[in-house]
């Protein structure tokens, strides 16, 4: 069973979290302040967070950044005050992978928590152009790893690496970057790249403007430049893939 650690200073919000998370299966623990939420991750590694921003003793943002700092690919859900959008932005270049604003609907945080579970778990590959009919990606598809330039993608093995160094990616980095080299020369806007990888059906799209900054930190040579993730103005991302799609030194 998955585990998940829920970590906000109001008890009542957190013993609502916690409850319905048991409800769908999962294994859920408490911490109520900064200190306690690194103490309780040390002790017993937990597959995904639910982070409230506002914490005493070690703020959200600090936990964040030390829970990453152990684990790059560790999920983390926000939780964050209506109007925070400033932090929010800050959240999710520090590195977590979705957000619910407060007051939330306890089904939809749980939804969000089982989506970024299954992502961080390794979900099925994007449908590519020229699959079945039906729109999926065959087996075999699915399970071979994908190749631009110096960068290669292992779904299987969920690792990104550069010039065969092992790049430290979040689990939406990963599945944004695997919608891409699944999609060269394609272009998607915000709102498709919502639903698409996040599977939300609406919500921020800064959300998507953050990761992708986060990604071309990671895969482009000068990310102020972009020649692989590149933007299409007014419309959205395109990746351009490189030639030959080879990995030299993987």
């Amino acid at each position: 069973m998955a585990r998940v650690l829920v970590i906000d200073d109001d008890a009542t919000v957190a013993q609502v979290v916690v409850a319905y998370l048991e409800r769908a299966g999962v294994v859920a623990e408490h911490a109520a302040d900064g200190p306690a939420a690194l103490a309780a991750a040390a002790a017993n590694p937990p597959d995904a967070v639910v982070l409230d921003l506002m914490l005493p003793g070690i703020d959200g943002l600090e936990v964040c950044r030390r829970l990453r700092a152990e684990r790059a690919d560790l999920p983390v859900l926000m939780l964050t005050a209506r109007g925070e959008e400033e932090d929010r932005v800050l959240g999710l270049q520090i590195g977590a992978d979705d957000y619910v604003v407060k007051p939330f609907s306890p089904r939809e945080l749980v939804l969000r928590v089982q989506s970024l579970l299954r992502r961080a778990g390794g979900a099925p590959a994007p449908p590519t152009t020229g699959g079945p009919p039906d729109g999926r990606t065959p087996a075999s598809e699915a399970h071979s790893p994908l190749y631009d330039g110096n960068l290669r993608l292992d779904a299987v093995a969920h690792r990104v690496t550069r010039s065969g160094t092992e790049l430290q990616l979040t689990a939406r980095e990963f599945d944004l970057l695997r919608w891409f080299l699944s999609h060269p020369g394609q272009v998607h806007d915000r709102e498709s790249l919502m639903r698409k990888v996040w599977g939300w059906e609406y919500g921020d799209q800064s959300t998507v403007t953050v990761h992708v900054r986060r990604l071309r930190e990671k895969v482009e040579d000068d990310p102020s430049r972009p020649a692989r993730l590149v933007t299409v103005f007014g419309v959205g991302y395109r990746w351009d893939p490189a030639a030959p799609a080879t990995e030299a030194g993987a």
